[in-house]
């Protein structure tokens, strides 16, 4: 059922509507506010509210419609998750490798969403709709920590620190030559591929989105390393691309790698180690970190053998 909320405006200063709505319901996102008010759902002295900037003024009456959370049509699977961390608003889980964070085409069933609705059927609605709140994303065949909101207040929260670039990401990749530098910057735009529909390029600043990573020798081999990367921005494909415009991409990538590999790997040796970032109610940082899973490991282990 719908809540419907009356609010009167009695104050001497002027303030807009969306920026009054947000104080009234500091657990809703702004976008999600700026939606109800798109729907029709809030009004001023019953008129339809036309949009947020509109200017409410002393001895306005405000009502607002929330629209009961939808039912998604999600079926939980009983998938084991290994879970690093959770409390009552989120998880934080160590995806492995194959996994698909959130159902898309081709993808409807056996997705970290799917598992986690079975998990925490008692989730509450995210955006709207009754389903487990993904913060930011891992590819299908990176491995390692990723977030999940258990209710709104959480999702803003923490996407919030990821828009700030408070949250700091550590990722380990196995790559296939060597970086430049030890330690070294890359600062490319990245863009969608024209001529490729799954595939993002470094691009003309003007067609793309500036991105930054940083990374760090780990350990080097005979033709490939170990390295730590640090993602400044979160684009898709970002770690991968990146490194392949170094010409040492990610060993195993077949997007992005070398047409010939020097070494088979069972899919791309990507790996999201550490984060670290604020928990809801806390003032200092926490780090979590996910072991390096066995795949990865055991191509270590051939690296490390004497030549």
């Amino acid at each position: 059922m719908n809540q419907i909320f009356r609010y009167d405006f009695n104050e001497d200063e002027d303030i807009r509507l969306d920026k009054f709505l947000v104080l009234q319901f500091p657990d809703f996102s702004r976008s999600r506010l700026q939606t109800f008010i798109k729907d029709g759902l809030v009004k001023i002295k019953e008129e339809v509210a036309a949009k947020g900037g509109m200017v409410l003024q002393k001895g306005d009456v405000i009502t607002i419609e929330i629209p009961a959370t939808v039912e998604t049509n999600l079926i939980p699977e009983m998938i084991p998750l290994s879970i690093i961390f959770e409390n009552e608003d989120m998880m934080i889980v160590n995806k492995p490798a194959g996994m698909v964070v959130h159902p898309a085409a081709g993808h409807d069933s056996g997705t970290l969403v799917h598992a986690a609705l079975a998990h925490s059927p008692e989730m509450e609605g995210i955006g709207g709709e009754r389903r487990p709140g993904i913060v930011h994303r891992l590819d299908k065949d990176t491995s390692g920590l990723i977030l999940l909101a258990k209710n709104d207040r959480t999702h803003r929260f923490l996407t919030e620190q990821f828009r700030k670039r408070t949250i700091h990401k550590t990722y380990l990749a196995i790559i296939d030559g060597f970086p430049p530098t030890p330690t070294g910057r890359i600062e490319a735009p990245i863009g969608r591929d024209p001529s490729h529909r799954k595939k993002m390029s470094i691009v003309p600043l003007q067609r793309g989105r500036q991105s930054m990573t940083e990374y760090k020798v780990v350990e080097r081999f005979h033709k490939h390393a170990l390295i730590e990367a640090y993602p400044h921005t979160g684009r898709t494909h970002q770690i991968r691309l990146h490194l392949a415009f170094l010409e040492c991409p990610i060993l195993g990538d077949t997007l992005y790698g070398h047409r010939k590999h020097s070494l088979e790997a069972p899919r791309q040796m990507l790996h999201a180690y550490r984060i670290e970032l604020f928990l809801p109610g806390e003032t200092e940082t926490r780090i979590f970190e996910a072991p390096i899973p066995e795949d990865m490991q055991q191509v270590l282990n051939i690296l490390r053998l004497p030549n």
